[in-house]
């Protein structure tokens, strides 16, 4: 078996979350990916070294788990772009790459001297890729945005929540998740098209409207009826099924999600859940369901409260419900056996962490499996491997440059 990608360098001046995330995808795969980090840019290291959670009271730049989650199988280079000499070794980098991948503010690049045209004048068929709120054009392209931000402007926000009550919001930085797989897919496509062709491109990736994307029905909905597409909460967005929600069960914080598509199934959850007010006339057919939902939620939910989750799902989902224990990361993490068929947490040996699990990618491919086996890297961990042995610095001009604080 072979790497899929194993034939492409990357250039990964990205971090965080969104321009990480992609980078990680592309490293399973084979890719060699070089993470450059540079405190001039943000003022520090990359944001996610000195964040939690940790593995235990250590705190260091080495020890976050989210910037080892995401960096995993990397190199590791520190560069300090406000020298001339490390602006020259980056464009040394950028000769021998194939992708350089960025997710600053539009226009940080090329004021520092590594936007696209520039970057074409060293490699001209690289394939150069940015990631920010906005873009590189339009006339929002000079905010700056962060994840809940993002999720807020694009829309996402508001489709979040329960009636009557404030959006709840998706989470802390959802779309730069979200944002990562579009960016693969784009380099993806970059990179074959250059196979084809011989020539690079500029892919330009705006988050919010990545997130926009991911509203198609509630944009529909606002383009020909003018609906708002307030959230529901968990009930079926337009109408199409009751009950449909998440119902509590027996228990602290313990939950059931249940679909009921048609009035078969209905009758079936009635008969599981020994509860025949479920197929009174009230609630015969779908439109009666829909216009007494907040009785019929109110009914569910007093008879799964007195059953256990994890047998009340399994009774269902044979009699034909579709239904689902609404899982802790325990009974994800620690107890599926699909995810350990699947393999997605692989394990690896951080040299300060320890060993520990990380993310891995929810896909099988029989002919290029992906692999995740090397940690993230320590702070400049690779130096020496890379300035030298790729760039061909001596030690003795390494050791200068150290000295001189450029690397």
């Amino acid at each position: 078996m072979s790497s899929a990608l194993s034939h492409l360098r990357v250039c990964d001046l990205g971090g965080q979350l969104a321009g990480a995330g992609a980078t990680k995808i592309l490293a399973a795969f084979g890719a060699q990916v070089i993470r450059v980090e540079d405190p001039a840019t943000r003022g520090m290291w990359d944001a996610l070294r000195g964040v939690g959670p940790f593995v235990d009271d250590r705190r260091g730049v080495n020890l976050g788990a989210g910037f080892n989650n995401h960096n995993v199988g990397k190199l590791g280079v520190t560069i300090n772009l406000r020298t001339e000499d490390g602006r020259q070794l980056l464009r040394e980098l950028v000769a021998v790459a194939d992708i350089v991948c960025e997710n600053f503010a539009a226009g940080v690049m090329a004021k520092m001297g590594f936007g696209y045209e520039q970057l074409r004048q060293i490699k001209p068929d690289i394939i150069y890729v940015s990631n920010c709120g906005f873009g590189h054009t339009g006339p929002y392209r000079d905010f700056k945005t962060w994840g809940p931000i993002v999720q807020a402007l694009s829309g996402l926000t508001f489709t979040a929540g329960l009636p009557d009550y404030e959006p709840a919001g998706w989470g802390f930085s959802y779309m730069d998740h979200v944002a990562a797989y579009y960016m693969t897919t784009a380099i993806l496509a970059a990179v074959h098209q250059r196979e084809r062709t011989g020539q690079g491109q500029h892919i330009d990736l705006a988050t919010v409207l990545a997130g926009i994307a991911m509203l198609p029905t509630e944009v529909l909905d606002w383009t020909v009826n003018q609906r708002p597409g307030r959230p529901h909460g968990n009930r079926a967005d337009f109408g199409e099924m009751a009950p449909h929600g998440i119902y509590p069960c027996a228990g602290e914080d313990r939950w059931i999600a249940i679909a009921c598509r048609d009035d078969r199934e209905v009758a079936l959850l009635s008969k599981v859940l020994d509860e025949p007010e479920l197929t009174a006339d009230r609630f015969a057919v779908l439109e009666q369901r829909l216009r007494a939902a907040d009785d019929l939620d109110e009914l569910v939910g007093s008879c799964t409260r007195r059953r256990e989750a994890v047998p009340l799902a399994s009774e269902l989902a044979a009699a034909g419900v579709p239904a689902s224990v609404v899982k802790s990361p325990r009974e994800r993490i620690d107890e599926d056996p699909d995810l350990a068929e699947w393999g997605l947490f692989p394990t690896v040996a951080h040299p300060e962490i320890g060993t520990v699990r990380v993310e891995g990618i929810p896909l099988h491919m029989s002919a290029t499996p992906w692999t995740i086996d090397r940690a993230a890297p320590c702070l400049g961990e690779h130096n020496r491997d890379v300035l030298g042995g790729l760039l061909g610095r001596s030690d003795m001009e390494l050791d200068e440059l150290t000295r001189q604080g450029v690397i």
